[in-house]
């Protein structure tokens, strides 16, 4: 069992696609890969998780503490042959002057080697002073390899080598030229999520199999360092919640924490999945979970399944106890505006969603729980999230109940974020169950004090 962090020098140097290339290049192999995203990304670890046929989880500063960090990380990499971490942006980029939540700082923690991907267009020579002082800046991360990136072609391929050759002592992993395989639908949140591409395993595959061509795999194997030695913590529940939950998965909304799904089961619920899109009638459930998405992307299915939608609204006034995030606070509205549309939606929320061509809400975000929280903890608990939304909403009426005061970040309205009616919660932030937050359990504690009886 080996261990290995893909890191870059800075944003945009295809490292997303090289590691997605990577674990589907090295499954083909019967390797069993099991991938991880540094940060709260959703849509990079889709690509993840679907190229290595194993669920993608994110390691992130600013929702976990080291401690979880490390026992996710050790529970789930213990049965792979490598456990491969994609980072965000650049190696030594993060929120704090000290590097203490940058990818270096998880390279450290987790004790692994990196490899960097390198973009060298428009470059030769200028490639030894980055490396040298990537190394250089700080030597307790052990840099080990690099992948020559966007190569111009053979002449190109060669000057490269030679330079780092000559001055670094990096293994050269790979040289990849500019190929049209090597290229994802990009959108405002990043690349276009691989749930709603029906050629995602396709685009996959031949990207597997271009990286396959231009990395040497069994080298980059060679440069893993082994698994850190951790003891795993104990997992036994001390509650049970047999609960119903219908959560929406399809191509509007896909945006889950696997790690968030397992927790549902683990405390006891069952989870079933629904098609906002095809699905004609809600599951009996007690309750629902409507996570984030691109819901604008399917106005026209979302507003003609009109029986759901009719059904889900009936449902929540009746008081069913539900939660929604983001894309799925925006399915909850009267309607979402787009591109020149408008299109009715559930109608709980009593505000239209209008998207906009600039972000309104990015980045992590912090909020305390006020006196309206609708599962309340006492003390109230300061919870680290994040948001991500080019939407707003319009209409909103002044009197409306929130239970999330915001300290970092924008929320709904006036550093305000997650709307009470009846018995949901909706909110932009997006939530991360673990120690310090443990928001499935409290949620299934709400859902179970609204039972009859």
């Amino acid at each position: 069992m080996g261990q290995i962090l893909i890191s870059a020098a800075n944003k945009s140097s295809g490292k997303t696609i090289v590691t997605t290339g990577i674990c589907s290049a090295l499954r083909a192999q019967n390797k069993v890969i099991q991938p991880f995203k540094k940060g709260p990304d959703y849509i990079d670890p889709m690509w993840l998780s679907t190229a290595a046929q194993r669920n993608c989880y994110n390691l992130d500063f600013w929702t976990q503490s080291k401690e979880d960090i490390l026992q996710l990380y050790r529970r789930k990499s213990e049965a792979a042959d490598l456990s491969i971490v994609e980072a965000n942006k650049g190696l030594y980029d993060g929120m704090d002057l000290d590097g203490s939540n940058s990818n270096a700082a998880l390279a450290k923690l987790l004790n692994t080697s990196v490899v960097l991907v390198l973009d060298c267009r428009g470059t030769i020579r200028g490639i030894a002073p980055l490396l040298l002082g990537y190394q250089e800046f700080d030597r307790k991360v052990n840099i080990c390899g690099v992948i020559l990136n966007f190569v111009g072609g053979s002449r190109h391929e060669s000057k490269l080598r030679r330079v780092v050759e000559h001055y670094t002592d990096l293994k050269i992993v790979g040289a990849i030229q500019r190929d049209p395989r090597l290229v994802l639908e990009e959108r405002y949140l990043g690349l276009m999520p691989s749930n709603e591409d029906h050629d995602a395993m396709k685009k996959i595959d031949a990207i597997g199999e271009a990286i396959n061509q231009q990395v040497d795999l069994n080298s980059l194997q060679s440069l893993a360092s082994p698994l850190p030695a951790l003891p795993v913590s104990d997992l036994s529940i001390h509650q049970n919640y047999p609960f119903k939950i219908a959560y929406a998965k399809d191509q509007a909304f896909g945006f889950y924490y696997p790690d968030d799904l397992e927790t549902f089961e683990r405390l006891g619920a069952t989870m079933i999945p629904f098609n906002t899109l095809t699905d004609k009638r809600l599951p009996d459930v007690d309750a629902i979970f409507l996570g984030g998405g691109f819901p604008e992307k399917c106005l026209a299915g979302l507003a003609n399944n009109s029986s759901l939608r009719q059904q889900i609204l009936e449902a929540l006034r009746s008081g069913l106890p539900a939660y929604a995030e983001c894309g799925g606070l925006m399915y909850l509205c009267n309607s979402i505006r787009y591109a020149g549309h408008k299109s009715q939606m559930v109608g709980l929320i009593d505000a239209d969603c209008i998207m906009t061509d600039v972000p309104q809400g990015r980045g992590y975000i912090q909020f305390r729980e006020n006196s309206h929280a609708l599962w309340p903890d006492k003390p109230p608990i300061t919870i680290n999230a994040h948001e991500f939304h080019y939407s707003f909403l319009d209409g909103l009426p002044e009197d409306c109940t929130f239970s999330f005061d915001i300290s970092r970040g924008r929320g709904i309205r006036q550093q305000q974020d997650g709307i009470c009616i009846h018995n949901t919660l909706a909110c932009y932030a997006h939530q991360r169950h673990t120690d310090q937050n443990p928001w499935i359990s409290r949620f299934l504690k709400f859902i179970a004090a609204t039972q009859p009886g």
